[in-house]
């Protein structure tokens, strides 16, 4: 049986990406959050117009199976993000 875990963006977090989706359409922000359909919330989003403007239109969820690709505007860690260790794990690295 397949797991449905989704996809894995944690190294795209707070960085800024353009999405391009359907319909010709283009909107840029910070990733902020996702879910396993890649549903995407994005802050200090802007609509990149056909004409060559902009419209800021803040924060955004946009839904994943309007979104045909997305790119990383900024550097990427190659490496797999750390997993966050919580308040046991840290008591467990002071004893």
């Amino acid at each position: 049986m397949a797991s449905n875990k989704g996809p894995d963006l944690r190294r795209y977090m707070d960085k800024v990406l353009c999405l391009k989706l359907n319909g010709s359409r283009s909107v840029t922000g910070v990733l902020r959050g996702y879910d396993q359909f890649l549903n995407v919330v994005l802050s200090d989003a802007k609509e990149d117009l056909k004409g060559g403007g902009e419209n800021a239109i803040g924060q955004v969820v946009v839904r994943g199976n309007s979104i045909v690709q997305f790119e990383c505007l900024g550097l990427v860690d190659r490496q797999k993000p750390k997993a966050e260790t919580g308040a046991v794990g840290k008591a467990q690295e002071a004893s």
